[in-house]
Order: structure tokens, then C-alpha cells, then sequence
């Protein structure tokens, strides 16, 4: 698997969480644990892990929603 994005917004998960279903694509929140331990101060990012045949069509979903700032390369 490989890294979509890392973030701290539940929301941005969230979100991520249902383009990723629609298209099928096998994906995993990294750091769940231990993002809740921190509460709400936010400082351990969850990454969201994509399968790695299936990144750049991840990445081209995020593009297509509007969501290509939070990319690594954007």
C-alpha cells in the first residue's frame, strides 16, 4: 500500500473515505490509534494507504473533486 495523502481532518477523511468506496478502491486509514490519542490537538496526521497499483487513479480521483492541494506533489 501505498500514501495518498496525511492529514489531521476528520472531514478530508471522511470525504476520502467515500470517493475511494464509490471507485472501488481498497484503501486503509493508517494511525487511527494513534491520532486519538493526542485529542484534539491534532499534531499525528492518519494517512489514508491506497493500493499501490491503484495510486495514480486514487490521485486523478482526488483531482476530479477538487481536493488536488492536498497531494504530496501538488
Amino acid at each position: 500500500m501505498e500514501e495518498l495523502i496525511r492529514t489531521t481532518d476528520p472531514v478530508l477523511i471522511s470525504h476520502l473515505e467515500a470517493l475511494l468506496g464509490e471507485a472501488e478502491i481498497i484503501y486503509f486509514v493508517a494511525d487511527t490509534n494513534m491520532s486519538i490519542l493526542d485529542g484534539s490537538l491534532g499534531f499525528l496526521p492518519r494517512r489514508i494507504m491506497v493500493e499501490a497499483d491503484r495510486l495514480d487513479e486514487a490521485c486523478q480521483l482526488m483531482r476530479d473533486a477538487g481536493l488536488e492541494h492536498y497531494l504530496k506533489d501538488a
